[in-house]
């Protein structure tokens, strides 16, 4: 077994719990130290390349709960390869970043904490091979995300854009869970290398569409598909390196590696085709056509993320090999250049204290080796030669074009959507750059070189990688496309391929952008005048939804937490009877009760009749002294039926208890008061009732189990091993002690626990004087 995977893992996982400590005595190069476990880490699996692309695969596997089929089992292929290589290089160049861009804040180690955290989190997710631990990790994602989402906890728009994250990406993958646990079930195993070999028998079960339907929803709420886009923007809110990482190369394509690792199981099925292809292209086209109408640059590059995603998960829906590769090849080239253009977004408004593109002229002189990566990032963006964007999307118009019998569908939208993400590459690589200086809140001034380093290595590695393409990219994309089709796949890159149809659709493309970048006032002027369709979308239903969920919330609160302790008991009794009367009604084998009573002592008669007297004497008497007595009266009875059933040991017990609980019950409440009767006789009645309805169902339930034979093994299993394995003689103590010991240290710790807390209270109260508060006088 391989022991880099999880060993990479828990390395990370130790450093973000040192990132403080590490933080406070190195404060200036804290953020450069601590990049070097994922760089190294990076050049390990780096240089795992050659052998994944030969078919070998990187394994580990560790026992966890056998019983319920989960295992800690990581598996390391091409797609998970590019996903780990992207989530550790790009990882330490924010890492480098963050803490040049948050230079001086108070809380600048717990930022490198939860990043790293995340980081660990992301690598878990893409090399896990058991699915229930691959949802361990996913959810780890969303809780470190909204973490760094609301970094800045002190601003109610960042705490509101965490919670927005956490509730959509969260209850999506609630419903991921439900579906894996549903594939699991059908195929019998959750290690998804072997469900991905039992394709056929999966899509026999009945159960396979909800399983599919469910785990699409995880994927679509994770990475933004539409209509469950709106997340992504509004997390915005994060500092410039958060959303670097997370939205533009992590935890966004989280979905898609989930679609693209399941694809063998659901790719062949036609609910696949139709529905992923369907939301892919709804989301290309919704993000790239919202992107236009935005001036603020990370809302600018987090709608285009939408729009790219939306890209992905069409070319995955579509699902053949040219489909697969072109997915890979986006999915790389993405990554870089956007990730680049949040970094220079980052950058411009540290230096110049704006992101407004409309302001935002002029900064190349002030700024030159930012106007570098951001004009060397937006040619990949825009998809011209000879940056790697335009291998992919040249790819891609070849798998549109190819996708019969909806090619022509497929490639208008490509290339709408295209056209408009060239314009936007124009205003977010261009227009804050060239023309005259603008006003802006700051002067601009170059950035510190630990800004500027790491978007120029993302966009420069996006330029070599469109020059070099058989060096650079077609490797992983090779490997990554041959796991996810689980079948050897030859691929083969290069700028130019002659004059064909996808160089007049990629012309045609550009011409089109740049007519919109060229009449970008106009065209933001009249989306700025349909912003108001906002209300009927996505987003308003969010709130609409979240605040009636508050409403009923509310409501029900107040009908089932009221503060009355009789309602609460009504509502458990009356709850249990219900059921359990519905329980018995459904069931097959009628009531069975016990008739065999046996011969019944005059001494047994007298004691019941004396237990059932008191307890209807209580409810009757008004002196606090005079319940607690009688209440004794029928602790006692009950000692006595455990002496006279020969049961000693609990008859002693018992005794004991109800003696010390009098005792403490008169020196607590002799001071107070008789009882007031607050409820009228109907009142009485009703709770008269409910209280004879509980107690019948017991006593039936007691009769009823009587009644059916004794299972003999259990009785005879502690008799025969209460000394041999707990040394023990009395069973009952053995039971409580040893072979219920969690039980027993459960009770022990909830009593422990209200201990506490009553101690508190009275240490709260004791010796505290009174404050008298006098009345406000008139004015």
């Amino acid at each position: 077994m391989d022991i880099v995977l999880p060993t990479a893992i828990l390395l990370l996982l130790i450093l973000s719990g040192f990132a403080p400590f590490i933080q406070q005595a190195q404060p200036h190069r804290a953020g450069l130290l601590m990049a070097v476990l994922p760089a190294g880490l990076f050049l390990t699996l780096l240089g795992r390349l050659s052998a994944v692309l030969a078919g070998q695969v990187f394994t580990y596997q560790l026992a966890w709960a056998e019983a319920l089929g989960v295992r800690f089992s990581l598996y390391l292929d091409g797609l998970g390869l590019l996903f780990s290589l992207l989530i550790l290089g790009i990882g330490a160049l924010v890492l480098i970043y963050g803490g040049s861009y948050l230079h001086g804040h108070h809380q600048l180690g717990r930022f490198y904490a939860f990043i790293l955290l995340f980081m660990a989190a992301m690598l878990g997710v893409v090399v896990s091979n058991n699915a229930l631990t691959l949802f361990v990790f996913w959810e780890l994602t969303s809780i470190s995300s909204f973490l760094l989402i609301g970094f800045d906890h002190e601003k109610e728009g960042s705490r509101f854009a965490a919670l927005q994250a956490l509730l959509v990406t969260g209850g999506g993958g609630l419903a991921m869970l439900a579906g894996l646990v549903l594939l699991g079930q059908i195929g019998g195993t959750y290690e998804i290398s072997q469900l991905n070999q039992m394709a056929d028998i999966l899509r026999a079960s009945p159960l396979f569409l909800p399983a599919f339907l469910l785990i699409l929803a995880g994927a679509l709420t994770k990475s933004a598909q539409y209509p469950f886009h709106f997340w992504l923007p509004g997390a915005m809110a994060a500092p410039t390196p958060v959303s670097a990482y997370l939205h533009s190369a992590t935890m966004v394509k989280a979905g898609v590696y989930l679609l693209a690792r399941l694809s063998p199981i659901f790719s062949a099925t036609p609910e696949w085709q139709t529905l992923v292809t369907g939301f892919g292209l709804a989301t290309f086209l919704a993000g790239a056509l919202l992107a236009i109408g935005q001036v603020d640059l990370k809302k600018l590059l987090a709608y285009t993320t939408v729009a790219s995603l939306g890209t992905m998960v069409m070319l995955l829906g579509w699902g053949s090999d040219l489909a697969i590769k072109a997915a890979m090849l986006y999915l790389f080239s993405h990554a870089l250049y956007k990730g680049a253009l949040f970094l220079v977004a980052g950058a411009v408004d540290h230096e110049t204290g704006t992101r407004d593109v409309s302001k935002l002229s002029g900064l190349r002189r002030a700024m030159p080796r930012t106007a570098l990566a951001a004009g060397l990032a937006a040619l990949s963006m825009a998809g011209l030669p000879p940056a790697l964007g335009f291998i992919a999307k040249e790819v891609m118009y070849e798998t549109t074009l190819a996708a019969q019998p909806v090619s022509g569908w497929l490639t208008a939208g490509a290339l709408i959507g295209n056209a408009l993400l060239v314009a936007v590459s124009g205003l977010v690589g261009l227009k804050p750059f060239f023309g005259a200086a603008g006003q802006t809140p700051r002067h601009p001034h170059p950035a510190p070189l630990s800004l500027d380093l790491p978007p120029l290595l993302l966009a420069g590695l996006g330029l070599l990688g469109g020059l070099l393409p058989m060096t650079l990219a077609a490797p992983l994309v090779q490997a990554s496309a041959q796991a996810v089709l689980i079948q050897p796949l030859k691929v083969k890159l290069a700028l130019w391929h002659g004059l064909n149809p996808m160089l007049a659709l990629s012309t045609l493309t550009l011409a089109l952008g740049i007519g919109l970048y060229v009449g970008w006032q106009p065209v933001w002027g009249f989306t700025a005048r349909l912003r108001w369709l906002g209300r009927f979308g996505p987003a308003h239903a969010y709130q609409v939804g979240l605040e009636n969920l508050r409403r009923f919330a509310a409501w029900l609160t107040y009908r089932l937490q009221n503060g009355y302790l009789r309602f609460y008991l009504m509502t458990i009794i009356l709850t249990t009877v219900a059921l359990a009367g519905l329980a018995y009604l459904r069931s097959t084998n009628g009531l069975i009760l016990r008739n065999d009573w046996g011969a019944i002592n005059f001494y047994e008669v007298v004691l019941g009749v004396l237990i059932i007297l008191a307890a209807l004497t209580i409810t009757r008497t008004r002196s606090r002294l005079a319940t607690i007595a009688i209440m004794g009266i029928v602790g006692y009875g009950l000692a006595l039926i455990y002496l006279l059933y020969g049961a000693p040991d609990l008859a002693m017990i018992q005794f004991a208890i109800e003696t010390l609980t009098v005792i403490l019950f008169v020196l607590v409440v002799y001071r107070l008061p008789k009882f007031t009767r607050l409820t009228s006789p109907p009142a009485r009645l009703a709770d008269f009732l409910v209280a004879m309805t509980g107690g019948l169902l017991m006593t039936l339930l007691t009769l009823i189990v009587t009644a059916r034979p004794v299972v003999p093994h259990i009785s005879e299993y502690f008799l025969q091993n209460a000394l041999p394995l707990a040394n023990g003689r009395n069973v009952v103590n053995v039971i409580l002690v040893d072979f219920r010991g969690f039980d027993t240290l459960g009770e022990i710790t909830v009593l422990a626990l209200a201990g506490i807390g009553v101690y508190a209270l009275i240490r709260l109260t004791i010796g505290r004087r009174q404050v008298i508060i006098p009345p406000a006088e008139e004015e």
